[in-house]
């Protein structure tokens, strides 16, 4: 038999948990909290006996707060692992798995930045400053667990290129992160579309070629920007 898991809401008090449907119901009292944070427990956990996950939405993401079962099942999980975790194959596998980690998360810095380069095309006069705004995109974006769309395996990369500039440019060109925005359905969405649009509109004017004002907002933020190539960041 398949071990039973459920999935509730953090309940109001410790050892309980509330439905979908706002019940109130008791952890069993030989079941305590495991948190979130070691994935290999948490795993091993899930598959030894019944459980209970527990999430929380805030927004538009849901958070994991950990899951609850048998303290006797944690402990000894916990246990194995840690014994397992003491050997010296444990720590060569775990020495070759970062290695194999940080040639995976150089060859995306690389690909990402190739791609952001790409989706700006600015005119050759303006090669130094698509490459200064590259690093800076790049840099922003890209960090593991930065959670930005950069990291993200739902759309192509070329789109997460597109979606991190114009990302970079409401934060470094426009007033966005000072706008007191009206607590509307749809309001902030509507100025981050219209910040957007005059985003593009910028982009485009170098695309094309055209001197860019000394004001230019893109223009200052850039020339701001340490002088870095995209394989020194």
């Amino acid at each position: 038999m398949e071990p039973e898991s459920r999935v509730y809401l953090p309940g109001p008090k410790p050892q309980t948990v509330r439905t979908s449907d706002g019940h109130i119901l008791p952890v069993p009292e030989t079941w305590v909290l495991l948190p979130p944070g070691d994935a290999a427990l948490t795993r091993r956990v899930k598959l030894a006996g019944d459980h209970w996950i527990i999430q929380e939405r805030r927004g538009r993401k849901i958070f994991s707060r950990g899951l609850y079962a048998p303290v006797e099942t944690i402990e000894r999980i916990r246990a194995d692992l840690e014994s397992e975790r003491s050997t010296e194959s444990f720590a060569k596998k775990k020495a070759a798995d970062a290695q194999r980690r940080e040639r995976a998360q150089a060859e995306y810095v690389e690909d990402f930045a190739g791609a952001v380069l790409a989706y700006l095309a600015f005119h050759p006069q303006f090669a130094d400053l698509a490459r200064r705004m590259t690093v800076a995109v790049t840099q922003h974006a890209t960090p593991v667990g930065s959670g930005t769309v950069a990291r993200t395996k739902r759309i192509p990369i070329e789109q997460r290129a597109e979606a991190a500039v114009i990302a970079w440019m409401r934060h470094q060109t426009t007033g966005y992160d000072e706008m007191r925005i009206a607590r509307i359905k749809g309001e902030r969405r509507q100025i981050r579309r219209e910040l957007a649009q005059r985003s593009k509109q910028i982009l485009d004017s170098y695309r094309r070629g055209r001197a860019a004002a000394d004001d230019c907002p893109l223009r200052a933020a850039l020339l701001k920007l340490p002088d870095e190539s995209p394989a020194e960041s």
